[in-house]
């Protein structure tokens, strides 16, 4: 047996900066590690984020026109004139010996084949106790010879004023002016009024007549009042 026995090298013992040192590292790389794996997980993440497709609503197709409106077939006692197919392009010759006129082509149509046609006037009446008007009569009212002229005021004379009354009353079947039927249109001075008022007793008509017989008719008689010169 060996007598000499062989001495093992004593092991070194760390110190304690240098297993500080080692901690750090490690803990250094442990947290680099965990934050490349969470980067890593995040970018998954967003390459594996779904796509929702959204379905557009398409645009509804318009409505169909209506068919255009067709004209109505004309009137039955109408003729519809169709132009003719061939042209000319000279005037027919005039024939100035002839008359422009055929009494012929207007017939029932002139005024004589009118008044033939319809025969006597008929004549609308009033309603009630109205009076007629002028053209209503055959004969409308007329003044007579004797009846009285408004006179002309003295100072409207004097100062050279002229002017005209426009007067409405209703002349009754002996041609007088009935009372109360007095109505003043228009006027240019009062005082031309007031003498046509202070001459309605004593003036006189010859009254409308219809059928030869005598009737009231309204009357709308201007008086003027004028200078001679």
């Amino acid at each position: 047996m060996f007598n000499n026995l062989l001495e093992s090298k004593p092991q070194k013992q760390r110190s304690v900066g240098s297993t500080i040192m080692s901690l750090v590292l490690h803990t250094v790389l442990i947290v680099l590690a965990v934050k490349a794996t969470l980067q890593a997980t995040q970018e998954k993440e967003k390459v594996e984020e779904k796509v929702n497709f959204v379905e557009v609503k398409k645009d509804e197709p318009p409505p169909p026109k209506p068919p255009p409106a067709q004209a109505p077939p004309p009137p039955q006692s109408f003729q519809v004139l169709t132009a003719p197919v061939n042209i000319p392009n000279v005037l027919p010759d005039i024939d100035l010996t002839a008359k422009l006129t055929n009494e012929a082509d207007f017939s029932g149509k002139g005024v004589q084949a009118a008044k033939a046609a319809a025969g006597p006037a008929v004549l609308a009446k009033p309603e009630g106790d109205q009076p007629y008007f002028e053209f209503m009569v055959e004969k409308p009212v007329t003044e007579a010879s004797n009846t009285a002229r408004p006179r002309y005021p003295d100072i409207l004379k004097s100062a050279g004023v002229e002017g005209e009354v426009l007067a409405q009353f209703v002349v009754d079947t002996l041609g007088r002016i009935e009372p109360g039927s007095f109505k003043v249109l228009k006027t240019s001075h009062p005082l031309f009024e007031a003498a046509v008022r202070a001459a309605l007793p004593g003036m006189r008509f010859i009254p409308a007549e219809v059928g030869n017989k005598r009737v009231r008719q309204l009357v709308q008689q201007p008086f003027v009042f004028a200078i001679q010169k």
